[in-house]
């Protein structure tokens, strides 16, 4: 006699390829495109729908506290007045929010009232795209109080900074929302080894390295197109970087020291600068030309004779992966940089230093000799590490993971 199947206790997941949200620490308004969750999620949405979640921050801007603050907190009331968009026509899967956040974080309450906010937001977003039981993809460790309580199919913890030791960060309260990530996920994402090693014990089993992409094929084909009219005006030998000039990250003592001690080359910047860049005006070889569009960018690099990463020596720079030294082999060029601990793995075709004096004379050396190995050899290291090869293995990791359901709404 057959038996009638009983129903089962749980509910069963969508049919198809499960949707996504990301609560991403970029803005995708503002920030540069090269970042590792909108290279990853705008791939994943050509096969999955995708909610990215522009950053919701970890402390208010202040005067005094933070460099530019008006100017930060205005970039960031402009995103949120974009609301819900669909900002790549071709990739009509991927949608962006910019959520309303009450400006203020230092009390528990006003915590809370945001992640009440925040959640509400994101879940009106969900309805009206049509993502149910998302896998949820976490890369700003606040985002914890907002994706606690949500219903999901699995949740990832994207570990690509230690973001509780950035300088303006509240400390114990970032670590807190890290600890509660690296307890709770279903698998956390590490880009660093030296901090996958150090957190593993507080993943219960489930971390593992998950290494950024390059755009390989945009940065390789870039010396072949012509170079942008402003970088032409500039002469060789040029030492370039490319990327946020931040204060916090970027180390401009340093950048002023190759400025005067290499007087004969021609020291250019890429980026928008969060910070005055007033401090090079008297230096006749500093070239600032400003924020670009992320598909102009390998043109720029194309033109450096030398591109450089020099990233301040700190606690969070420790656990860094620069996509940034993946983009510069892929163009070819020589590269000088601190010494950053994922930076040896690519230590035959790159120069590692560790002190000032150091930095400058592996510039002036890589101007002579033009660097060890050559272009083809180093775009030859990262030619596997393309986005699209990172953004399977993202799915193969995130779909393979955990539990059914890791959350109730």
């Amino acid at each position: 006699m057959a038996v009638a199947p009983q129903p089962s206790s749980e509910p069963a997941l969508p049919a198809g390829p499960p949707g996504y949200v990301c609560f991403a620490a970029v803005d995708w308004w503002y920030h540069n495109r090269a970042h590792s969750e909108l290279q990853l999620m705008t791939r994943l949405a050509r096969t999955r729908k995708v909610l990215l979640v522009n950053s919701i921050g970890m402390r208010m801007p202040l005067p005094g506290r933070s460099s530019k603050f008006m100017f930060r907190i205005w970039r960031k009331l402009k995103s949120t007045l974009k609301l819900v968009r669909h900002p790549l026509p071709e990739t009509p899967n991927f949608a962006v929010l910019s959520p309303l956040i009450l400006p203020f974080y230092s009390t528990p309450w006003a915590r809370r009232l945001n992640a009440v906010l925040v959640r509400a937001e994101v879940r009106a977003a969900q309805r009206w795209l049509g993502i149910h039981d998302p896998i949820i993809v976490v890369t700003i460790p606040t985002a914890w109080e907002v994706v606690k309580p949500m219903r999901r199919r699995a949740l990832v913890f994207n570990r690509i900074d230690k973001h509780s030791s950035f300088d303006e960060a509240d400390e114990g309260y970032i670590a807190e929302m890290e600890h509660q990530l690296l307890r709770n996920a279903d698998v956390t994402l590490f880009v660093s080894s030296a901090l996958l090693d150090e957190e593993m014990p507080e993943t219960n089993g489930h971390g593992v390295f998950f290494d950024h992409g390059v755009d390989v094929a945009r940065f390789n084909e870039a010396g072949g197109l012509p170079e942008p009219a402003d970088l032409a005006a500039i002469p060789h030998p040029r030492v370039g970087f490319f990327g946020g000039l931040d204060d916090y990250v970027i180390d401009f003592d340093l950048l002023e020291r190759i400025a005067r001690d290499l007087p004969d080359a021609q020291l250019v910047l890429v980026g928008e600068a969060t910070c005055s860049m007033d401090r090079f005006e008297p230096y006749g070889n500093v070239h600032w030309l400003g924020y670009k569009p992320y598909a102009d960018i390998p043109r720029y690099g194309a033109g450096f004779d030398v591109g450089i990463l020099p990233r301040l020596d700190s606690e969070w720079s420790k656990y860094t992966n620069p996509i940034k030294l993946k983009e510069y082999l892929a163009l070819g060029i020589p590269v000088v940089t601190r010494d950053l601990p994922e930076a040896h793995r690519y230590a035959d075709w790159i120069r590692i230093v560790r002190t000032d004096d150091a930095f400058v004379d592996a510039v002036s050396a890589a101007l002579a000799d033009g660097g060890p190995g050559t272009p083809s050899e180093r775009r030859r290291v990262v030619a596997g590490d393309t986005w699209d090869a990172r953004t399977d293995e993202l799915i193969d990791r995130c779909e393979t993971a955990g539990p059914e359901y890791g959350g109730r709404a």
